[in-house]
C-alpha cells in the first residue's frame, strides 16, 4: 500500500535509509550520513512544501519517495531534491515504480502549479535511468565527475526531468 509518510514512520525510514545506504551505490549517502537529522529534514520539508510517499507491506516499510520544492518564486512550479529507497530484500519487485508513479499522480491530481519534477542519477545505474524514463522523464544533461561512488571513482550524474503533460483539448 502507497501512503503519505506519517512522523511516527521516523524510526522505520531512519532503518530503511540505513540499510539501502550499507548497499555499495545504494544511495549518494554512506550508512554514517544516514542520521537522525538528515532524515528529519527530508521529511520536514517534504511535509511543509513537498511529497513524501512510503511503501508498506504488513507494517513493515519497503519504500519512500520524497521530493519538496526549494522555495523560490521563479521556481514555484518545480520539485526537487527527489530521493528514492528501497529496502534491498524489496528491490526488483516494482516499489520504486509504484512509487514513482503515486508521486507523478499525486503532482497531476493536487499539485497543478508543479510543472516539472527533477532528478539526478548517476551514469552507471542504468536500470534506474530505464525505469525514470519509461515513466516520462528525459535525460536532459550530463554532470561529468559530479559524485564519487564506492570506490572512490568520480561518476558522471545525468540531470533526467518530467514535464506535466500539455492539457488536450476535445
Amino acid at each position: 500500500m502507497i501512503r503519505h509518510a506519517r512522523q511516527d514512520d521516523f524510526a522505520q525510514l531512519l532503518r530503511l535509509y540505513r540499510a539501502v545506504a550499507a548497499v555499495p551505490d545504494g544511495l549518494a549517502r554512506t550508512p554514517d550520513e544516514v542520521s537522525e537529522a538528515y532524515v528529519a529534514g527530508f521529511m520536514g520539508k517534504a511535509a511543509a512544501d513537498g511529497i513524501e510517499l512510503v511503501y508498506e507491506e504488513e507494517g513493515e516499510l519497503l519504500g519512500e519517495i520524497h521530493a519538496s520544492r526549494v522555495g523560490i518564486a521563479s521556481l514555484a512550479h518545480l520539485l526537487t531534491d527527489l530521493t528514492i529507497a528501497v529496502a534491498p530484500h524489496a528491490q526488483g519487485r516494482g516499489v520504486g515504480r509504484a512509487l514513482f508513479q503515486g508521486l507523478l499522480d499525486e503532482v497531476m491530481e493536487q499539485m497543478p502549479h508543479i510543472t516539472r519534477v527533477e532528478l539526478f542519477a548517476r551514469d552507471s545505474n542504468v536500470k534506474a535511468r530505464k525505469l525514470y524514463t519509461s515513466l516520462g522523464f528525459v535525460e536532459e544533461g550530463r554532470l561529468r565527475a559530479r559524485v564519487n561512488n564506492a570506490r572512490g571513482e568520480a561518476e558522471t550524474d545525468t540531470v533526467m526531468g518530467w514535464l506535466r503533460p500539455a492539457r488536450g483539448f476535445a
